[in-house]
């Protein structure tokens, strides 16, 4: 069976395992759609200036 020293070490694998899963969670569901959000409000920025200079 596992000594006590191979136990903690698959536990500590484990963990390392799940915060890094948690971690590409993350990176692949929040990032894009915080990226897309900043592209779109400066795209939003970039139009309005353009039709306040063609107002003027």
């Amino acid at each position: 069976m596992f000594t006590f020293e191979q136990y903690l070490g698959f536990l500590v694998f484990l963990t390392i395992l799940t915060m890094g899963f948690w971690l590409m969670i993350f990176l692949v569901s929040i990032l894009p759609y915080w990226i897309g959000g900043q592209l779109y409000e400066t795209w939003k920025l970039k139009r309005d200036a353009k039709r306040k200079k063609e107002i003027e």
